[in-house]
């Protein structure tokens, strides 16, 4: 699967997503999920109901800032857990959430107040800081080198993507992603963020 090309046109399949509704996530307790998601990350908290297949738990829904919700199934008899998660197939490595790049140095005061380590990494075409919930699930706090319109997301992707192959490139880079939105015509002004170190490992 290797050579299926990477593309922004809709594939050939019978119907096509039109966004990603929500993600659903086994939590913990309310108390320590609403301090991490609603008054760290800032996620409002939208709907609060009895998880319609168990009413025995609660059914937390967050906004994560775009309309798009994540949601949580948590009991007050279960505490926050910060060993290691689950790996393997079909576990979940990572959620991502995006910010806006000039709340870059706010969001690690932010973390470092309220205890939460945190690594930054420069991604190559991102930033991002990495850090862990209450539960100890990584959560990846990304945001854009350059102010990418959100319709025309994955057509710069999709190009930079096809710029890297061509300059033989193993991953993608500052450089292609600044080709590719001259090359669709998006004007972006780079954002100016501390120096962090290469997420990239053993990628050439």
């Amino acid at each position: 699967m290797a050579d299926e090309p990477v593309t922004s046109d809709a594939p050939d399949s019978p119907f096509r997503t039109t966004g990603t509704d929500h993600v659903t996530i086994w939590g913990s307790n309310a108390e320590d999920t609403i301090a991490f998601y609603r008054d760290l990350l800032g996620m409002p908290l939208v709907l609060r109901q009895p998880n319609l297949d168990d009413p025995s738990q609660t059914h937390l829904f967050f906004d994560t800032g775009d309309g798009r919700i994540i949601t949580f199934f948590v009991s007050d008899d279960r505490p926050s857990n910060q060993g290691p998660q689950r790996g393997g197939v079909g576990a979940v490595h990572h959620l991502a959430f995006s910010f806006a790049p000039e709340d870059f140095r706010t969001v690690m005061e932010a973390l470092e107040e309220a205890g939460h380590g945190y690594n930054v990494f420069d991604r190559g075409i991102f930033q991002s800081l990495y850090t862990q919930d209450n539960n100890g699930l990584v959560i990846e706090l990304s945001t854009d080198k350059f102010a990418i319109p959100d319709d025309r997301r994955g057509e710069v992707l999709a190009t930079t993507q096809r710029i890297r192959e061509d300059a033989g490139a193993d991953y993608a880079k500052d450089e292609h992603l600044e080709a590719a939105l001259e090359e669709l015509g998006i004007e972006a002004e780079p954002a100016d963020f501390p120096d962090a170190a290469s997420g990239v490992g053993g990628v050439d």
